[in-house]
């Protein structure tokens, strides 16, 4: 059946972490050395925090980490995590427009795994705002982006494959003069249920996000193409950036 939910409620529930297994806490443990070594410290939000496992390696750190996220089911299955009590209390509900929390109460925020551009071009700017907002003069700003030029150039139109005995067929095509990317997702389950949405995602060059970062006090210091540190382009797997609040 098509939900009629927004896609980003849709997407992210219980089957999410089976269909994308190798987003798990190895790696997740990697990505967060690599933040500590680049600034990340402090009180810090992970903002669209899934199922935990960058909060709970950024707890491993030294951190004092609070995850915020939209889907309880992702949020739940936090539970399953090794070491899952140094989450506890620690992991909110909560949508990325509207955090719960007061001004300048962070020393840093991650963003990670493209989870930006979902609400439209007012929407981010809300989350942008936010951002801004909940950092203290100084804190440091990581967004994990998808990287336009790459995405636009080896856009796969269609896929099929099966991941924890679900076959997953997608359709992806651009829209808005190449600005969005969407997604037709099927899920056809083993008993029978089939589950679609639509996902419409914006891209923002990079010129594009350090304006609006700008526009809110925030400076970009440098932009990587990936977790390994390599310097960004054109073909650059991810968009890496680190900002810093004036």
């Amino acid at each position: 059946m098509t939900n009629s939910e927004p896609w980003y409620v849709t997407a992210f529930q219980a089957d999410y972490s089976e269909l994308y297994s190798h987003r798990d806490l190895p790696s997740a443990r990697r990505e967060v050395a690599w933040l500590l070594e680049h600034g990340v410290s402090g009180r810090t939000l992970d903002l669209c925090c899934g199922f935990g496992r960058h909060s709970l390696a950024m707890a491993e750190g030294g951190l004092e980490v609070l995850g915020l996220d939209l889907s309880m089911d992702l949020l739940q299955q936090s539970k399953e995590l090794p070491d899952a009590e140094r989450l506890a209390g620690r992991l909110v509900r909560a949508d990325a427009r509207r955090p719960p929390y007061g001004s300048a109460t962070f020393d840093s925020v991650v963003n990670l795994f493209s989870s930006f551009g979902y609400f439209g071009d007012d929407g981010d700017a809300e989350v942008l705002d936010n951002i801004a907002r909940v950092l203290r003069p100084g804190g440091r700003l990581v967004m994990d982006l998808m990287n336009p030029a790459r995405i636009r150039a080896g856009l796969v139109p269609e896929s099929d494959r099966v991941q924890a005995g679900v076959r997953m067929l997608e359709s992806r095509s651009l829209e808005d003069e190449g600005r969005r990317v969407t997604k037709r997702v099927r899920l056809e389950h083993p008993d029978g249920r089939i589950d679609t949405w639509h996902e419409d995602v914006r891209m923002y060059e990079p010129a594009e996000i350090e304006g609006l970062l700008a526009e809110r006090g925030i400076d970009v210091e440098a932009t990587y193409g990936n977790f390994e540190g390599e310097a960004f382009g054109p073909g650059s797997d991810r968009q890496l950036l680190l900002g810093r609040v004036r």
